[in-house]
């Protein structure tokens, strides 16, 4: 246990520094057209878990088992945007990370943590570019007292515009694992080359995205896009958020021989309702085609947000998730994964999170001597914003 906890000691040491990190707001106005923000996450997390997996899988592992073990994480994200008028904007974000977690020693196909951390940032999409994640310029024409429309081209995120939600979208705030920041059965890319539309008119929005991304794991460049249509009513119960979402890739993805390749699609709902001013539910469902090859075909989750003024700390909130997913033409069967975290505000701009995982895959291998694995990951999170 005490060479597990080791591998934490350069997250813990910076946890008291985030504690004392001077700032009071979630943006620094430096002008009334100039701003910064930006996000320190530190995180701990530890397997309990039991699994046997063939031993080259993972670097340290005991031959034929997985060693349950703890890892940490730290990402930094800084920000700014400019507002050159009232409807022209420029927006820069870079990234940086120390260490990479548990994701790549996890035994489970779903990373514990959907951060961007150290290996994520270097290289990004095969294009040799390091730690700049986002630089965008966006124009909005007004159409209207209700109706906008606004357009933007850069290096884009398309989970900033695709299958957003209020109560399961942010790692650093959230859920810590991956199927509750986004479904996955897009194939969402990040930090590349795009053009996105974004029109409203009153409560209804139509969102459009174009993108052409350096690589996929199959090493080929390929061109995505993605479209979502969204209803944002103010209920008697409180805000909703109901958004149908469909996205593909060009036939640039090898199929589950390895021989040709095949486009993308998939498909789906991301749902959010405020049920009263202390409890929020989400749901999300969605589906996507197996001519390339994929690990799930179908995911379905949901869970409930509950606002810490129903006990007397309105800035804390206890988030409960869970997901099934089937599999699709790779070698798993299924998925389940539970998450529930408590987040409790310690003042203006930093947070602390207790985070309790419980993972399974069920997989496919001829091999009798194979466990699939389950189990447990217990998770500590701290995080700054500015």
């Amino acid at each position: 246990m005490m060479k597990q906890l080791s591998d934490l000691s350069p997250v813990l040491r910076v946890l008291p520094v985030l504690a004392l990190i001077p700032v009071s707001a979630k943006a620094y106005d430096i002008t009334d057209r100039f701003s910064l923000s930006g996000v320190v996450a530190a995180a701990g997390q530890c397997t309990d878990v039991s699994a046997r997996l063939p031993a080259e899988d993972f670097s340290d592992a005991i031959p034929g088992a997985f060693d349950n073990t703890c890892r940490g994480a730290m990402p930094i994200q800084i920000a700014a945007s400019l507002l050159a008028s009232e409807r022209d904007e420029f927006f820069l974000r870079l990234g940086y990370a120390v260490d990479n977690g548990l994701n790549p020693v996890s035994p489970f196909r779903l990373a514990p943590w959907a951060a961007d951390l150290e290996d994520d940032l270097e290289d990004i999409n095969g294009r040799g570019r390091d730690y700049l994640l986002a630089a965008w310029y966006r124009h909005t024409f007004a159409l209207g007292e209700e109706a906008s429309l606004g357009a933007s081209l850069g290096i884009l995120d398309t989970t900033d515009y695709l299958d957003g939600n209020a109560y399961a979208n942010d790692e650093y705030t959230q859920f810590m694992n991956e199927v509750f920041v986004n479904s996955g059965s897009y194939g969402l890319p990040s930090y590349d080359a795009g053009v996105a539309l974004e029109a409203t008119l009153g409560d209804v929005s139509l969102t459009g995205v174009g993108m052409n991304v350096g690589e996929n794991d199959d090493g080929n460049n390929y061109n995505f896009w993605g479209v979502q249509a969204g209803w944002h009513p103010e209920l008697a119960l409180g805000p909703g958020n109901y958004r149908v979402i469909a996205a593909g890739a060009s036939a640039d993805f090898l199929d589950p021989e390895g021989f040709e390749t095949q486009a993308r699609l998939g498909y789906g709902l991301s749902f959010d309702q405020a049920l009263g001013d202390t409890v929020g539910v989400f749901l999300r469902l969605a589906w996507r085609n197996d001519d390339a090859a994929v690990d799930y075909e179908a995911l379905y989750s949901g869970g409930v947000s509950l606002i810490g003024a129903a006990w007397g700390r309105e800035t804390d909130n206890i988030g409960v998730g869970y997901a099934y997913l089937e599999g699709g033409n790779t070698d798993v069967r299924r998925s389940n994964v539970f998450e529930a975290y408590y987040r409790t505000q310690v003042n203006d701009f930093f947070a602390l999170t207790a985070d309790l995982q419980y993972m399974s895959d069920a997989l496919i291998d001829a091999d009798p001597a194979q466990e699939d694995p389950e189990g447990w990951i217990f998770g500590l999170r701290a995080t700054a914003e500015f």
